[in-house]
């Protein structure tokens, strides 16, 4: 991997005094920055906030390259309908053609999480509609024919197979790739077999997250970092162009509160560019550890002590930094916070939620073992962290634990 660093970048590790008094406007999101920028220019008459805003956004270079990418740019920053109204709008005839299949999808949309994951529990839905489990479980395999291509899957191999319903992949190439989705863990024993090149690149252009597109926050995002694919490898890129600029007037130093003044202002020149570098230095270790997802694959959950580590700093001083900001690459507009395992208090150490689920399961009714979504209920009550119920899933299988099901089959045959 080539990581293009750009020349004069060198994040500070520690904040000084004064620049603690400039928190506020390190934290602030993009969109929001100048506000608060004007803010401080009102109270100071010897500097003056230029917006970032103005200019079109485009790279300065002018390449054909550059301009394409900066329309795209701009299309990535305005949100159009959210995840939750696009499935809304598809939930009528002919794949849900009646009243109880449209309850039914309606109740598996609400189970949704951002990234397009179904998290939720057939048998409760069942339950909670007076139908089976298997009627609910019918009804949710319909999704891989909604958009996004893939909504609705449980985990990322499911997802995948549910967009290969609807690519245009001929035979014999389609049944080679749904072999290979199928045993995806074990995907690298196929390597050699006929069409393994080719299905490993139909692989590649599956969206993972499904619902990658809409997983920005806010409407009006407007990214901090660029993450740029080139010839030479992957680029990070300051969003300068969205930046506003500082600009010191020029005054007699000779008097007091002009030196305060004028200070001040240069304090804040250096805040800015302090944020700056260190939000590049966090996006180089976010590429660093994230490359296979700028690659197309999946985010592999990562954690703020590794970074805040680097910078000498606590989590908490890491997460500040990254609160509100975004990232965007030519798969879209994401938090930052996303490529992060903050779900996780991560004090609170995988080891313990594994034995704590273990042992809740040792101790289940046989007659109604738990559920995975009762057991994410059960870890949040215990330790007071929220999971998403394919984490319980993972923990599980890592555990070679069979689910409710499989259980409550192996206990009436015990």
């Amino acid at each position: 991997m080539a990581l293009r660093q750009r020349p004069g970048v060198q994040a500070k590790t520690r904040l000084s005094t004064t620049l603690r008094s400039w928190l506020p406007i390190l934290q602030a999101g993009l969109d929001e920055l100048e506000e608060r920028l004007r803010e401080v220019e009102a109270e100071n008459p010897y500097m003056e906030v230029r917006s970032g805003f103005e200019a079109p956004f485009h790279d300065r270079r002018g390449e054909r390259e550059a301009n394409s990418r900066s329309d795209a740019i701009e299309a990535l920053t305005i949100q159009e309908d959210s995840l939750y109204e696009t499935l809304h709008r598809q939930i009528t005839a002919p794949l849900f053609p009646t009243p109880k299949s449209e309850a039914i999808a309606y109740a598996i949309v609400r189970e949704i999480s951002a990234e397009g994951y179904f998290e939720g529990d057939c048998e409760a839905i069942a339950k909670q509609l007076g139908t089976t489990p298997e009627k609910v479980e019918a009804v949710r395999h319909r999704f891989a024919y909604l958009d996004p291509p893939g909504v609705g899957a449980r985990d990322a191999a499911e997802a995948m197979r549910f967009q290969l319903y609807q690519a245009d992949v001929p035979e014999p190439l389609h049944s080679m790739v749904e072999k290979m989705l199928e045993a995806f863990d074990e995907i690298g024993r196929f390597r050699g077999e006929p069409l393994y090149d080719e299905a490993i690149g139909v692989i590649r252009r599956f969206r993972v997250p499904p619902a990658l597109e809409t997983m920005e926050d806010s409407p009006q995002a407007v990214p901090d970092l660029l993450i740029l694919r080139t010839d030479e490898g992957i680029e990070v890129r300051i969003n300068d162009e969205r930046y506003p600029d500082i600009e010191i007037r020029e005054a007699d130093l000779d008097h007091r509160f002009v030196k305060k003044k004028i200070k001040e202002a240069r304090d804040l020149i250096d805040a800015l560019k302090m944020r700056k570098a260190t939000l590049y230095k966090i996006g180089l270790m976010i590429v660093e550890f994230q490359y296979d997802f700028f690659q197309g694959g999946d985010i592999r959950p990562m954690k703020l002590k590794d970074i805040a580590e680097e910078f000498d700093h606590n989590p908490s001083t890491i997460s500040r930094a990254i609160a509100n900001k975004y990232l965007m690459c030519d798969r879209g507009i994401f938090p930052m916070k996303v490529f992060f395992a903050t779900g996780l208090d991560e004090e609170v150490s995988n080891a313990a939620i594994k034995k704590f689920i273990a042992e809740a399961i040792a101790q289940e009714d046989r007659a109604k073992p738990l559920s995975d979504q009762k057991l994410v209920e059960m870890v949040q009550e215990r330790f007071g962290v929220k999971l998403v119920r394919r984490t319980i899933t993972k923990y599980r299988k890592q555990m070679d634990i069979g689910g409710s099901s499989e259980r409550k089959r192996f206990y009436r045959l015990a």
